[in-house]
């Protein structure tokens, strides 16, 4: 959690640090609104994302692949911005081209007992 009121990032640096070896997902900022991370999928991996209370927005900095919301299909590359409402089932699938993305997760959403998901990062 950060008690900045607010902090610069430059896109090269988040990069400079992503595991390529692997799966890989760095938050590199949290508040009580929103939370941000940087995601890399190689080739071949498997997507560990899952429905969860937050909306989130995706932006993908670098690959392609599919992302799978609900019961649709979409094809993602560099420069796909996505938005994926809280709740919804979802997961990147046959990755191309090792995929890194930016995930900017908001603050979860109030739902019945019987429809909570997990908080991102929990």
């Amino acid at each position: 959690m950060s008690d900045a009121t607010w902090q610069i990032f430059q896109l090269g640096d988040l990069l400079g640090k992503v595991e390529r070896s692997g799966v890989s997902l760095k938050e590199f900022l949290r508040t009580p609104s929103l939370s941000c991370s940087i995601y890399h999928l190689p080739v071949g991996s498997r997507d560990m994302s899952s429905a969860h209370e937050e909306d989130e927005l995706y932006l993908v900095l670098e690959g392609k692949a599919h992302l799978r919301i609900d019961d649709s299909e979409h094809h993602v590359e560099r420069g796909t911005l996505m938005y994926v409402q809280a709740a919804c089932d979802h997961a990147f699938f046959d990755i191309q081209e090792d995929l890194t993305v930016l995930a900017f997760f908001g603050a979860p959403v109030s739902m019945p007992a019987h429809g909570r998901r997990h908080r991102h990062g929990a």
